[in-house]
């Protein structure tokens, strides 16, 4: 059984050597704008799972997800041999790279929370200056003494029960 604390460590170990190693170390131009956001160890801490995500040269320019991901194939082995270097461990993890697509889907939810929040204004705008269809209570009706009568009538009712429940 391995200690989950020592597979988070060397998790969080393997994700900055990888990073700093692309960022420094590895000089292929699609790496560029690759940005490691997590690692994944399995429990016998043989194989290990990094998690990228690319964005574009510019702010409008799409990200170039095949050739950061065959740059990443070809740097595999220097980046396995780094890990081994600085971590220590008997056994160096095999590494495989996944692109994350927490990002993405959090656009995506963002894109849809604003639909619903204008969705949200224009029925609050609809409902501000609308009236109801029928009477403003219509299941309360106001005697002259200030009660309603349906509770008037109910009362009556459950005394009228009462008598005949003593006969």
């Amino acid at each position: 059984m391995v200690d989950v604390g020592r597979a988070r460590r060397l998790s969080k170990r393997i994700a900055t050597i990888v990073a700093s190693a692309i960022e420094f170390e590895i000089k292929d131009p699609p790496l560029a704008f690759v940005t490691v956001t997590d690692t994944k160890v399995t429990g016998d801490l043989h194989d290990a799972t990094v998690y990228y995500t690319v964005r574009g040269k510019t702010l409008d320019d799409e990200p170039d997800y095949a050739g950061a991901a065959a740059a990443l194939e070809r740097a595999k082995g220097a980046l396995r041999t780094k890990v081994g270097a600085g971590t220590g461990v008997r056994f160096t993890p095999t590494l495989s790279f996944v692109l994350d697509k927490v990002p993405d889907t959090a656009q995506k939810m963002e894109e849809l929370l604003a639909k619903a929040r204008a969705a949200d204004a224009d029925v609050a705008r609809i409902r501000a200056g609308a009236t109801p269809a029928g009477d403003a209570q219509p299941y309360r009706v106001v005697g002259e003494e200030g009660t309603s009568s349906s509770q008037d009538d109910q009362d009556d009712q459950d005394a009228g029960d009462r008598d005949r429940l003593d006969d």
